[in-house]
């Protein structure tokens, strides 16, 4: 009689235990099982004599894995990184309610230890203290694997599995969780049947785990989770929170897929549900809210992007808090809308609302915040505030060097970002000893021919190129060309692009023909690859027309514009400056022939181009009216020459420049002025 009193103080304990993990307290809870645990050892020597201690054993269902745990364990909790953070429900913890102990039933030692210690799993997981919690578990499944069908009044082997599995996954140990939940799939269809709920939420669990794994298994998470939602549906009805869940997976799996139209159906759906059956308010809507977000903001939908944002901030930052990842991670998607509209203060206060929420939730020195600061630089980049780019470029990559591998990739991105801005200053020095240090640490990770190291040699042959040394930047240019040949074949856009170049370089270094080879080649393999209307091959047929000029082959050089301006107006329309670049050239070349009329047509037409499309106050309308004043000049034309001039002076006034900028003379030569695009900065 003695022990069912103990049972009752055990069982209390126990409860109140219960409670307060329900509560959200899980240091109170621990300490009460821990309590009740301490009971137990009274307990077993009162029924030490009891037939009630003999395991029972009519239908064994033993587990076949191999589970392990430390004998001794570490007192501090131990921070695992997860995919999907613990607000936010995906399925991956399904058995996660604690077990009240009933006073009046029967209780041997092993139903008593067992649920004790499974509640102590469960407030160790609350705690984060994953090798405590899975050294419970695993004790739990011990005592009970044997007993009738794994069974132990409401507690199951599957329930330890699942729990196991679990915390496997949140320590990124995929292919133990593989095993733990398949095993869990196993029994699951032995005790419960294989169209139960239980079997439901391990097919879940599997495919989430293959959805996660280092290289996605999207087939097999899709197979999984479309096996899950049928069973749910089937068994739950449609109107569920697991089958939201299901939808949601399942929505996730389309998302990365880039089927955008059908991940979106499983969104609505999924949060149809949701906010049915847990409210406007709960973080799971929230969760939902932002995938479909983030797959309007991929389809381009930006506004409907920003709402959905905006709406998940409603519901996580009263929940979660300013100083959270996620709603850093919120702010900085916000931001990069915002940032490809060119609206930049918005942007800008949007990073900066990023960047102070992720150094209160991750810390001064973690690769989200890298990651926003070097965001920031891009945004000021763009801008042209290079001062404030550098600045934020330069902090980003102490927080890199800090925290990453010293060959990680983001190190090597912000390096040539910088030098990028110091290349565009002019500070060519600073920008090679930039490069070079991002081509060392290419080289040491990727090796001495990979298509990256390829691309680092690249932009320092364009420093040497802009520097005028140009038999340097051809030796870069053909050993880049060499690996990318390797690395591709002959036929690839890379490829061209370096033939270009080596053209250029070849032209500046007066081997016309050589560069005619070059400029052929690449225009050869961009046509084959971009079609004949693309401004990539304009470019091309422009530089081949300028060596036709170079050579005083004017004819074939006015073709070769003619078909430049045809490519250029397919291509990027009527009114492109490219077009007007044209003009003015062709233009030029008929000034040079003697042909004026010709020549006031094309630079008319980039004239009129030039006004529809600029301030009326723009430097170059003035410069285009000093060409048409010239020509009028070398036609005898004097009335027009002091009209045109006239406005070309007002306009320079307007802009406060000098009209000594302006240029008369009876002969005006053409320019060789080479397309030759600078590379952006890095994302």
């Amino acid at each position: 009689m003695a022990s069912h009193g103990l049972v009752g103080i055990i069982a209390h304990i126990n409860n109140i235990g219960v409670m307060h993990l329900n509560e959200g307290k899980s240091d109170e809870a621990l300490d009460c099982f821990r309590r009740a645990l301490s009971r137990v050892d009274g307990f077993e020597t009162a029924c030490s004599s009891s037939s009630s201690l003999k395991m029972i054993a009519d239908e064994p269902v033993p587990f076949c894995g191999s589970l392990k745990t430390k004998t001794t364990r570490p007192s501090s909790p131990r921070s695992c990184y997860i995919f999907q953070r613990q607000e936010y429900d995906e399925g991956m913890h399904e058995f996660k309610d604690p077990f009240r102990i009933e006073t009046g039933s029967s209780n041997s030692y092993q139903i008593l230890v067992a649920t004790l210690l499974y509640n102590e799993g469960l407030a160790h997981i609350r705690l984060g203290q994953e090798e405590e919690a899975k050294g419970c578990f695993i004790t739990t499944l011990g005592m009970i694997q044997w007993t009738n069908s794994g069974k132990t009044g409401g507690l199951n082997v599957v329930a330890c599995l699942h729990n196991i599995g679990y915390l496997e996954y949140r320590c990124m140990q995929h292919s133990e969780a593989l095993v733990t939940f398949n095993e869990a799939l196993r029994l699951g269809q032995h005790m419960f049947g294989p169209h139960s709920v239980e079997v439901a939420a391990t097919l879940n669990c599997l495919g989430v785990l293959h959805f996660h794994m280092p290289k996605a298994d999207t087939a097999s998470a899709m197979q999984y989770y479309l096996q899950s939602l049928a069973i749910r549906q089937d068994v739950l009805g449609d109107q569920n929170e697991a089958v939201a869940t299901s939808l949601n997976n399942i929505g996730r799996v389309y998302y990365m897929k880039g089927e955008y139209d059908e991940a979106l159906a499983m969104y609505h759906e999924s949060l149809l549900v949701r906010r049915l059956v847990l409210g406007n308010a709960h973080l799971d809507v929230a969760a939902t809210v932002y995938n479909a977000g983030q797959t309007y903001h991929q389809k381009g939908d930006l506004n409907t992007a920003l709402q959905l944002y905006d709406e998940f901030l409603s519901i996580a930052v009263p929940k979660l808090g300013k100083g959270h990842r996620d709603v850093a991670t919120m702010y900085k998607c916000m931001a990069q809308i915002y940032h490809e509209q060119r609206k930049y203060e918005q942007a800008l206060q949007l990073y900066k609302k990023a960047l102070e929420s992720g150094r209160v939730a991750l810390g001064v020195m973690h690769p989200e915040v890298a990651s926003t600061l070097n965001k920031m630089g891009n945004l000021y980049y763009e801008k042209g505030d290079f001062d404030s780019a550098i600045c934020m470029y330069k902090e980003g990559l102490e927080v890199e060097r800090a925290v990453l591998h010293c060959l990680h990739p983001n190190i090597t991105v912000t390096l040539t970002n910088i030098g990028q801005i110091y290349k565009h200053r002019g500070d060519f020095t600073s920008a090679l000893r930039l490069y070079r240090e991002a081509l060392s640490l290419q080289r040491q990770s990727l090796g001495e021919n990979h298509p990256n190291v390829a691309a680092t040699l690249s932009s320092i042959a364009l420093i040497h190129y802009q520097s005028r040394c140009y038999s340097r930047a051809l030796d870069l240019y053909q050993d880049a060309l060499r690996m990318r040949r390797d690395a591709y074949g002959d036929v690839h856009l890379d490829v061209a692009s370096t033939l270009n170049s080596i053209g250029l370089v070849l032209f500046k270094l007066g081997k016309h023909e050589m560069a005619m080879q070059s400029f052929c080649e690449s225009l050869k393999i961009r046509r084959r690859l971009l079609g004949k209307d693309h401004r990539d091959v304009a470019i091309i047929l422009y530089n081949i027309a300028t060596i036709h000029l170079e050579r005083g082959d004017e004819d074939e050089a006015m073709k070769c514009y003619e078909e430049t301006l045809r490519v250029e107006r397919a291509a990027l329309g009527s009114d492109h400056g490219d077009v007007v670049l044209t003009l003015q050239h062709m233009a030029q070349v008929h000034q040079q022939r003697g042909e004026f009329d010709k020549a006031l047509e094309q630079y008319h037409e980039a004239l009129d181009i030039q006004k529809r499309n600029l301030p009326c106050d723009d430097v170059s309308i003035a410069t285009t009216l000093n060409s048409i004043a010239n020509v009028h000049l070398q036609s005898g034309n004097a009335g027009m020459v002091v009209e045109t001039l006239s406005e070309a002076t007002r306009i320079l006034r307007q802009a406060g420049r000098s009209e000594d900028d302006l240029q008369l003379s009876g002969f005006h030569l053409y320019g060789f002025s080479i397309l030759h695009p600078e590379n952006a900065a890095a994302a």
